[in-house]
C-alpha cells in the first residue's frame, strides 16, 4: 500500500485529493495539512511513500517545506510531488532543485494523479516531456551553472545513461535506446545518484543541463 500526505491550505482541495487517490486499491492516505510547517511535522511523525505538496500556503511555503523534508536524513525514502496550478519555469525549477521528485499541476486528470504517485512511490522521476522542456531551459539559462568537470569521474556509458536520465527517459527506454538491459540501465542510475550525490532522477535531469552535459531541444518529446 503507497502511503500519501496531503500538503495544500485549502480544505476543498484536500478532501478532492484524498477522495481521487482513495479510489484507487493501492494508495492510502494517512495525513494532511493546512501550511508548510506543519506539513513537515506530518511527514516526520507519519513517514509516508509520497507527499503531494502544494507552493503556496502560509506558514512556510511548499518549496520550503521540501527542502526540510529532503534535508532530514531520516525521511530519506519520502517522495515529494509538488502539486501546484502554477506552471512557470521558475517554480518547476525551483521545486526540482529543492528536491522534489516530481511536478504536476492540479488539473491534471484523476488517473494520471494515481499513476504519478505509483511512479513516484516506485522511484521513478515524475516529468513529462513537456515539464522536461521547460526544466532544461530554465537551467540552461541559470546563472548558476555548474561546472562540466563535475562529470569528471563519469564513465563513457555512464555519461551516456546520464543524458538519457536528463532526456525524461525511464529505466526501460534506456534500455532500449542503449542496447542494455532493464537491470543494468537501473544499476547505472544507481551509481549516478550515489556518485553524483543526487537525491533522485529529478536532480539527475538538473545536473544533466546545468553541467552542459544536453542542451535544450534534446528530450523524449523533442521539441515544441
Amino acid at each position: 500500500m503507497i502511503r500519501v500526505v496531503l500538503v495544500d491550505d485549502q480544505h476543498l482541495i484536500r478532501e478532492g485529493l484524498r477522495a481521487l487517490l482513495e479510489r484507487a486499491p493501492d494508495i492510502t492516505v494517512v495525513g494532511d495539512a493546512a501550511t508548510g510547517d506543519a506539513g513537515v511535522a506530518e511527514v516526520a511523525r507519519l513517514r509516508p511513500d509520497v507527499v503531494l505538496m502544494d507552493i503556496r500556503m502560509p506558514g512556510g511555503d511548499g518549496l520550503s517545506a521540501t527542502r526540510r523534508i529532503v534535508a532530514d536524513p531520516a525521511l530519506r525514502q519520502v517522495q515529494v510531488v509538488v502539486l501546484t496550478t502554477f506552471d512557470t519555469d521558475e517554480n518547476i525549477l525551483d521545486a526540482v532543485r529543492a528536491g522534489a521528485a516530481g511536478f504536476l499541476l492540479k488539473d491534471t486528470a484523476p488517473e494520471q494523479m494515481r499513476e504519478a504517485v505509483r511512479v513516484v512511490a516506485g522511484g521513478e522521476a515524475l516529468l513529462s516531456p513537456g515539464v522536461t522542456r521547460r526544466v532544461m531551459r530554465a537551467a540552461a539559462a541559470s546563472s548558476r551553472s555548474l561546472d562540466a568537470d563535475r562529470l569528471a569521474g563519469l564513465t563513457e556509458r555512464e555519461l551516456q545513461v546520464l543524458a538519457e536520465v536528463g532526456a525524461g527517459c525511464s529505466n526501460a527506454e534506456i534500455a532500449e535506446r542503449l542496447f542494455i538491459s532493464p537491470a543494468t540501465a537501473r544499476t547505472h542510475v544507481g551509481r549516478l545518484l550515489s556518485k553524483l550525490d543526487a537525491r533522485d532522477r529529478s536532480q539527475l535531469v538538473v545536473l544533466a543541463y546545468e553541467t552542459g552535459l544536453i542542451t535544450p531541444g534534446r528530450s523524449r518529446g523533442g521539441d515544441e
